[in-house]
């Protein structure tokens, strides 16, 4: 007869030398797609107060985004290494990891929500911000920085959640907070039905709720889907085993990320000096190219959690093929969003705004969209399951090449010294992420991955499920 703990762990388990990709594909792409309707949202109702108030709340969520990749340090760092604990049938090992990234994480939000909350707005001059831009992106970010912590512990659960083969239910908590978020976002932002009018305000103060609400569902979640219950005593405990494993993984991965999103803010500085209307449309711009590497992001993800539990179950040769699989899906679906995107280009920028320069400006750089997006695509699965795999420092030193020492370069070269303006970002961006993607590539089929697994499988007669 089956155990409460196997009961529990049996989605998780499904198929976990063949883990279908759809059935774990298509609620991660709903969630990522929800989690960008939280931003889109912003960016819509904000955009009927001022084009301002669009501008100064994308460049504070340009340090929020970072916030957020230091967050994810503990939490995608323990996902890969409770992936490949599972893939071993250790369970216990799991669950006191998953506790550990749970503590880490909300220690670290708390150190980074105190750091917004005192020096919030020397950061935001550094961006070249004035006037009303940088009163909106303060406002913005005193709140949601301030209580940045929150989403220290969702990082942590919600990857827990997913990793165990639960990304349907991770899902349904995400369309519940995103309907919050809006329904918070209506009420505060224009003060209907008899509450504040706040403005930029608002938004942050809808976010904060929404996310607060998300936690407590979260936890109730996690209690339900772990094959071995967590215990109070494990949140409290320190192993230094089990610290190093998530941070060989997550240090790099979070590294690498906070890297390429830093170059994204000396990329918004470049804009800054390209006008108002630049820095309109590049915000515009970002958020429907968003929709076009979507699937791609899910597919990722998918694709990783597949990765470390095959690696953790020493199935590397299953592994190495499903990768290219799913580099082949991604690159198709990708290509066809971004073939919607240029179709209906003008319409999607009239979306936004009603302005004809930042219209011009938005349209003319999506058509760069072919080149830059499909390039991305493949970093995209190709880096999440070298990371999956524990290889995780590899794109971490090739970044460190391809991002600084060449995208800013060259696109410092395109915008100031060849006059290309907004249209010279996406070019430098697209260089790096396809000189990156071709790098990955041959690093995957070189397959010196494999020697990085962090756990190994033991036999049936080792595997323990009760401590």
């Amino acid at each position: 007869m089956a155990t409460a703990a196997e009961g529990r762990s049996g989605q998780g388990e499904k198929g976990q030398n063949g883990f279908n990709l759809f059935f774990l594909t298509w609620p991660i792409f709903l969630e990522i797609f929800l989690f960008m309707l939280m931003g889109i949202a912003d960016t819509l109702m904000l955009s009927a107060i001022s084009d301002n108030a669009v501008s100064g709340v994308g460049a504070a969520n340009q340090y929020l985004h970072i916030a957020i990749l230091l967050l994810e340090v503990i939490g995608n760092g323990a996902s890969i290494v409770v992936a490949q604990y599972i893939g071993s049938r250790k369970f216990i090992e799991a669950a006191k990891i998953s506790a550990l990234a749970v503590t880490l994480n909300l220690a670290v939000g708390l150190v980074i929500s105190l750091s917004f909350v005192l020096f919030g707005g020397h950061l935001l001059q550094t961006l070249n911000l004035q006037g009303e831009i940088l009163t909106h992106a303060q406002n913005y970010l005193s709140i949601v920085g301030g209580m940045i912590f929150l989403q220290a512990i969702i990082n942590s659960v919600a990857a827990i959640i997913r990793v165990h083969g639960f990304t349907k239910e991770a899902m349904y908590v995400s369309l519940g907070m995103n309907v919050i978020h809006i329904a918070g976002n209506y009420l505060l932002i224009f003060g209907n039905f008899g509450f504040p009018e706040m403005g930029v305000q608002g938004a942050a103060i809808s976010s904060v709720v929404s996310r607060l609400l998300a936690i407590v569902v979260f936890f109730w979640l996690l209690y339900r889907i772990m094959a071995v219950r967590i215990e109070i005593r494990y949140y409290l405990t320190l192993s230094k085993e089990f610290v190093l494993k998530i941070l060989k993984i997550g240090i790099p991965s979070a590294l690498e990320q906070v890297m390429y999103h830093a170059c994204q803010m000396v990329f918004l500085y470049y804009t800054t000096f390209l006008g108002a209307e630049a820095l309109a449309a590049k915000n515009y711009a970002n958020n429907i190219s968003m929709f076009t590497y979507l699937f791609a992001f899910a597919i990722g993800m998918g694709t990783a959690i597949i990765v470390g539990r095959l690696v953790g179950a020493n199935e590397q040769t299953t592994a190495y093929h499903r990768v290219w699989k799913s580099v082949r899906w991604a690159s198709a679906v990708t290509l066809i969003a971004v073939a919607l995107v240029i179709v209906f280009r003008e319409p999607l920028m009239g979306i936004f705004t009603d302005d004809a320069e930042i219209i011009r400006l938005g349209v003319n750089v999506l058509l760069l969209s072919i080149v830059l997006e499909t390039g991305r695509t493949i970093n995209i699965v190709l880096i999440n399951s070298l990371r999956a795999a524990g290889d995780a420092k590899y794109p971490l030193w090739i970044g460190m090449f391809s991002m600084v020492a060449m995208s800013l370069p060259l696109g410092y070269f395109f915008i100031f010294q060849l006059d290309l303006g907004l249209a010279g970002v996406w070019l430098a961006i697209a260089a790096d992420e396809w000189l990156r993607a071709v790098i990955m590539f041959f690093r995957w089929r070189s397959r010196a991955w494999e020697k990085h697994a962090l756990v190994k499988r033991e036999s049936k007669e080792q595997a323990v499920l009760h401590p």
